[in-house]
């Protein structure tokens, strides 16, 4: 499994749902429709969503083996 990082890429706000996608092996729009849907529900579902991005780290970029 992949860790939960958020990507460089792919990102449509805070690469939250990208990360979770990536991580469920699931695409980033099921997970943008989860998430939207979820937000009908009474919940801390912002909550947690602004938690996770300041709390997942950053995809790092990738350096070139030379």
């Amino acid at each position: 499994m992949a860790a939960l990082t958020r990507p460089r890429d792919g990102r449509v706000l805070g690469g939250v749902c990208a990360a979770l996608a990536r991580r469920f092996g699931t695409s980033a729009t099921t997970m943008r429709l989860i998430f939207l849907v979820s937000c009908l529900l009474p919940g801390p579902q912002f909550l947690i969503y602004l938690g996770l991005w300041i709390f997942l780290p950053g995809e790092k970029k990738a350096t070139a083996a030379w």
